[in-house]
């Protein structure tokens, strides 16, 4: 907890900082109808990867839009308890975790069980068919963003490698640092996923495990802060890099702003930003005032992808328009320490020290050595840690129910 403090004071200084330095002027940024908007995307924000919705195909369009519907019409989104700048609040979106069984993922200091989707060597039962179909698109999207993200990543590092073999090796080094590596300029690399270990380490950042669903409808919310640095306008969510992923992973995002027809248009000459009744996604260069940000609109079935390090490098934030929406944001979480499985072992370690006087009936310690006792301690508070949200933390803004409850009603699985 101490370290998450010491983080969030030094992002809190650098943001007042950059404020600072603001003062009563905005940032620039582009937005698609700016002239030098598809350039400056090409040079520094090239590890943004757009794919429109007319390249996916209509039956996944069809099957993870009514998924979105299915969800929402048995009431599986709920707004989370999470703690920022020492404060508890409630997170304007309404989500749902859906993945691997056993998984969970961490944001805000909160931590989210995935209600689990169909996976070999588990039996999941879930309450009725739709939120099961749910479920299973959900999955065959997460299957189809695991394919692409693998494609758009060998097609990034082609077109760096061939960038590299036009330029000297001290600009190449200047230019592209960190892109000397064997694993960018091999010849393998360059044709296809034919390297053991390249074809391991794409897939080590591609195997997507669970994905975070998000809906928030604009027109029932009384207040969104507005963007701080550039004047984009209303957010739906705040600057931010990605939390509990592995390193360098991708992100990859379906995009669902559900069509209304009585949804305000504005005339491309006359939007002097971005047009605030269309969804966007904003990024900028993490604290730099330098870099013009960057507005990319969003519209119903878009996707995109945040490839190797750019969730590190760079900060998003998601612009509000008009419309509801949903997004299905599909990540490689980092779990070495964060399934029912680990813990459930830790767990096991902890019991080993104690034992039962059947005589007494009584349970004892074996040991009270300190370096024991620790280890249990440690154990216990882990497993508190891991649990917390599980306990009903994560509630509606209206209701009291705990979490547990709407999980056990909605879903029951086993090995």
């Amino acid at each position: 907890m101490k370290r998450n403090g010491s983080r969030e004071k030094e992002k809190e200084t650098k943001k007042q900082r950059l404020l600072e330095q603001l003062g009563d002027r905005w940032l620039p940024y582009l937005t698609s109808h700016n002239t030098d908007f598809h350039e400056l995307w090409r040079t520094k924000y090239s590890k943004f990867m757009l794919k429109e919705a007319s390249e996916v195909s209509e039956e996944l369009h069809q099957e993870v839009q009514q998924a979105f519907v299915n969800l929402l019409e048995h009431g599986c989104f709920f707004q989370d308890l999470v703690r920022i700048k020492g404060k508890d609040v409630l997170t304007p979106v309404s989500r749902i975790l859906i993945g691997n069984p056993g998984y969970t993922y961490k944001y805000l200091n909160t931590r989210l069980f995935a209600v689990p989707w169909l996976t070999e060597g588990h039996e999941i039962q879930y309450i009725n068919e739709e939120i099961s179909a749910a479920c299973e698109a959900l999955n065959k999207l997460n299957s189809y963003f695991r394919d692409e993200a693998i494609v758009a990543l060998q097609k990034y590092n082609n077109s760096q490698a061939k960038k590299l073999e036009s330029l000297p090796v001290s600009d190449a080094e200047q230019d592209f640092p960190g892109f000397m590596k064997e694993e960018h300029i091999s010849e393998d690399n360059r044709s296809s996923c034919s390297h053991g270990n390249q074809c391991a380490n794409l897939e080590s950042r591609t195997s997507y495990n669970v994905t975070l669903i998000n809906y928030m409808d604009p027109q029932q919310m009384l207040y969104l802060k507005q963007e701080p640095y550039f004047g984009m306008g209303k957010m739906a969510v705040s600057w931010h890099h990605d939390e509990n992923l592995v390193e360098r992973s991708t992100v990859a995002v379906y995009n669902y702003s559900c069509k209304d027809p009585l949804v305000p248009r504005m005339k491309e000459e006359d939007l002097k930003g971005r047009d605030p009744a269309i969804w966007h996604i904003g990024l900028k260069i993490a604290w730099d005032i330098k870099t013009p940000g960057l507005s990319v609109p969003l519209y119903p079935g878009d996707c995109y992808f945040m490839l190797d390090d750019l969730n590190m490098t760079h900060q998003h934030c998601v612009l509000s328009g008009l419309q509801s929406r949903f997004s299905s944001t599909h990540r490689v979480a980092e779990c070495s320490t964060g399934t029912l499985d680990y813990i459930f072992s830790q767990c096991q370690v902890a019991l080993q020290n104690s034992e039962h006087k059947s005589d007494s009936g009584t349970i004892t310690l074996k040991s009270l050595e300190g370096t024991v006792v620790k280890q249990v301690e440690k154990i216990h508070n882990e497993g508190s840690a891991l649990g917390w949200r599980y306990r009903g933390l994560r509630k509606r803004q209206s209701t009291a129910m705990p979490v547990q409850k709407r999980e056990e009603k909605t879903m029951q699985h086993g090995h």
